[in-house]
């Protein structure tokens, strides 16, 4: 009965595994893992330092997803390597709320931004970053870098679509980032 107490325990406990062996492989977005769809999207959203730390707050503190209209739930209010969280889009019954994890972050002079890869019940399955760089002339721009499969019966479905929906999402957040960089 005791072990059948612990299973039942360290089930109930058990985190959700991350469901691709490619982990951080969006830190160099020119080598993405073949057999993926790619994403790469890119924008200017301001310009300076002032600027450069705006954005990078507003990244890795999730506001700029929850200003796009995504609820975030996450372990913590700071992208870290670990921290666990779950983005939802849509509304109503039509919401889809997405588990993911943060594999990699980047909090440097020039960059800053965080990665997080999918975890089990999330509909598709790869990783996605979002980058703030300081260029030598100060433009700042936020990059969005993926790679992403279906991993559920509706988004094999959907083919072609999904990988159209998430480019339009980067560069819904291209935008939102550039109206909170200049608030």
């Amino acid at each position: 009965m005791t072990r059948l107490l612990t299973d039942l325990t360290h089930r109930a406990t058990r985190r959700p595994a991350l469901t691709y062996r490619e982990v951080g492989a969006t830190r160099a977005p020119d080598t993405l893992p073949e057999d993926y769809q790619h994403l790469r999207h890119s924008t200017v959203v301001g310009h300076g330092r002032t600027a450069f730390e705006r954005a990078g707050a507003a990244v890795t503190t999730w506001r700029m997803h929850r200003a796009s209209g995504a609820l975030v739930d996450a372990d913590a209010e700071l992208a870290e390597p670990g921290v666990r969280l779950t983005v939802a889009l849509g509304a109503g019954r039509l919401r889809l709320g997405v588990p993911c994890s943060v594999i990699w972050t980047a909090y440097e002079e020039d960059r800053i931004g965080f990665a997080y890869g999918t975890l089990s019940g999330h509909p598709e399955c790869g990783e996605e970053s979002f980058v703030v760089t300081l260029g030598a002339d100060g433009t700042v721009r936020f990059t969005v870098t993926a790679f992403s499969r279906p991993a559920t019966w509706y988004t094999r479905l959907a083919g072609p679509l999904v990988p159209r929906l998430q480019h339009a999402y980067a560069r819904h957040l291209g935008r939102t980032l550039r109206r909170l960089v200049k608030a």
